[in-house]
């Protein structure tokens, strides 16, 4: 198992990306801590991991929330003792285009999408350093590489200030061993998009624009952020990987 005895914490990890990203460290041997505001929906799933014979455990944590962030990393320590991998995927994004952006809401995407991953990393490092090292990983965007068309001006704003976040703590912390990269997918197939590209125009313009003519699944950006958190990726530092299909080479 290639995350065997590794402890990772995934920030939105009881629903979506999140989940699918926990579900597969735990195959792969990852002692979880799944960490989220959706307390029944994390308990839920840490019960069923655990029925699975792995190690999960929840903890309720709003990223936004510098104090929650202190509980958690306490929690952490508390329960596995060291840390080895945290994703920062916790995101949100409100489709309002720049001319009708409502301040409150500019400000709700940047705490959750900017300042959350912002504090994981700064609660989480010195745990990182005591345990010798390890991996972060932030859920970027391809709109955090290039303007994308059919995004709103903030979500992109959001991510790209991820992806800058991602390089700075590279080149600081890789004396300490300590990696951070960055997953930058283009749009992926869930629920909620689903029900976005019902509308046929719509979904034609978000393939069209994918070179290998599909969605990414969850499970492609899962893999994704196994193979950043495990050995074979101890080389790669500061990256920003596009999980897109080709979108960004077009």
């Amino acid at each position: 198992m290639r995350l065997d005895g590794k402890v990772a914490l995934i920030t939105g990890g009881a629903q979506g990306l999140g989940a699918a990203i926990a579900r597969l460290f735990s195959r792969e041997g990852a002692v979880v801590f799944i960490a989220d505001t959706q307390a029944g929906l994390g308990s839920k799933m840490a019960e069923d991991m655990v029925s699975g014979g792995g190690i999960a455990f929840f903890v309720k944590l709003d990223v936004a929330d510098e104090n929650d962030w202190i509980v958690a990393r306490e929690y952490v320590e508390k329960n596995a003792g060291r840390i080895d991998v945290l994703v920062n995927n916790a995101g949100i994004n409100i489709r309002e285009p720049i001319e009708e952006m409502k301040g409150e809401n500019l400000d709700r995407m940047l705490a959750v999408n900017v300042r959350g991953p912002f504090l994981g990393i700064k609660h989480f490092i010195p745990l990182l350093r005591k345990s010798g090292g390890g991996s972060i990983i932030n859920m970027s965007s391809v709109c955090g590489l290039v303007g994308h068309r059919y995004t709103t001006e903030a979500y992109t704003v959001t991510k790209g200030a991820v992806t800058m976040l991602t390089k700075a703590i590279a080149v600081r912390y890789a004396a300490d061993n300590i990696r951070c990269n960055a997953i930058c997918p283009s749009t992926v197939d869930t629920p909620l998009v689903r029900e976005m590209l019902k509308d046929p125009a719509r979904r034609s313009e978000r393939l069209g624009e994918v070179p290998l003519g599909r969605l990414a699944t969850e499970a492609d950006v899962a893999n994704a952020a196994l193979f950043l958190s495990s050995g074979e990726a101890s080389f790669l530092n500061g990256i920003a990987l596009p999980v897109d299909g080709g979108t960004v080479a077009d």
